[in-house]
């Protein structure tokens, strides 16, 4: 029997709104338990803006093309699937401003579209099969206006199809979660992140199932996704954590304390290989070293077929600030070198499952995937 304690006794549970600043800026439909981070309304992209969380519920209302690629760049949309998505809405988007007597004449119009939004993260692949997808829509339209409507159905399509997919994976790998489980998860790979959400996904699925888990979130440095979108959506679904540092893992994992770790992934290449945010593989090693079992959810989506291995993927570096500072406030000597690669990659060797909507994926993943 492991040892079990949860720090300090402390539970965290919904209290409402307390602790929140709500600007929802739409509509009440964003209640406490359900809220989706990207809609389209009204000829608009809705959205949580993420970077104002856990402090502010603020939403942005976007109609052109170019806010949406400064909001994806700017990270007040993250997470691969929902990333994805708003970059098709943001074709559609797009779309509509264009003023063309002749396909050919709006496919010419609508390739720097499709590459401002390609150019704005380079590791997470969901964003470049969104836009392959909304580019072979175009090119199998017949008139302008045609094109035009299809581009707007497509986003909405996809849009849809990431929530059952995610749904789906959630009830495969809520199967993997025993109750009583003490469960550690990395980033923020809920709704924020997706449809439904991935790895937070199949934690709330397994909460809603009935089973007494209890979470440990890592904060997620340098932006805190952990500490400011996981704790938050936490708190939505009323699942009991305790947020922990990142350099708290290994204490964790070595103490007995956690029965898996769970969490998502950007990119993941054909042999198994996962992109995911920096911190993930050094969770992957302490796991394995600790005989925890260590397991990605995210949907096909995030499969990338065409490369062999990890070593063939991007890793976005981001700007040295945001190692420096921390909302503004600077945290380190004026100067200082810095390093901040966005991802990093985990070997498939060290990961137990892949958990995606087709169902749970083991070795021999260049096979099986």
């Amino acid at each position: 029997m492991q040892e079990r304690f949860h720090v300090g006794g402390i539970y965290y549970t919904n209290n409402g709104e307390k602790g929140e600043s709500i600007n929802r800026g739409v509509d009440e439909r964003f209640n406490m338990s359900e809220f989706k981070a990207i809609e389209w309304v009204a000829g608009k992209v809705v959205m949580i803006d993420q970077t104002k969380l856990p402090w502010e519920e603020v939403y942005l209302k976007l109609s052109d093309y170019r806010e949406v690629a400064s909001a994806i760049k700017d990270m007040r949309v993250r997470g691969a699937p929902a990333i994805g998505i708003t970059a098709a809405y943001g074709m559609a988007l797009g779309a509509r401003e264009i003023e063309a007597t002749s396909k050919e004449e709006f496919l010419t119009k609508l390739s720097p579209i499709s590459e401002m939004l390609a150019a704005t993260r380079p590791t997470a692949v969901n964003l470049f099969w969104a836009l392959e997808r909304m580019n072979k829509v175009a090119e199998a339209g017949e008139s302008v206006d045609e094109i035009k409507a299809t581009l707007l159905a497509e986003a909405q399509k996809l849009d849809a199809e990431d929530d059952a997919a995610e749904r789906k994976l959630s009830s495969y790998g809520a199967e993997l979660i025993e109750d009583g489980f003490n469960i550690m998860t990395h980033c923020n790979t809920g709704a924020l992140a997706a449809g439904y959400g991935s790895a937070l996904g199949v934690i709330r699925t397994a909460w809603d199932s009935g089973k007494k888990i209890h979470v440990f979130p890592g904060e997620t440095r340098p932006l805190l996704q952990g500490a400011r979108l996981t704790a938050w959506e936490l708190l939505k679904y009323n699942i009991p954590f305790t947020l922990i540092t990142d350099t708290m893992t290994g204490h964790f994992l070595s103490r007995g304390v956690i029965d898996c770790v769970i969490l998502g992934a950007d990119r993941i290449a054909s042999n198994g290989d996962v992109a995911n945010k920096i911190g993930t593989y050094n969770l992957a090693v302490l796991a394995m070293e600790n005989g925890v079992p260590f397991y990605v959810a995210a949907p096909i989506s995030t499969i990338d077929y065409s490369l062999e291995s990890g070593n063939e993927i991007p890793i976005e570096e981001r700007s040295p600030e945001e190692v420096t500072h921390i909302r503004g406030v600077p945290i380190a000597p004026v100067g200082v070198n810095v390093a901040n690669p966005a991802f990093d990659i985990t070997p498939h060797r060290y990961i137990s499952a892949i958990i995606t909507e087709r169902g749970v994926i083991r070795e021999p993943y260049k096979d099986r995937l």
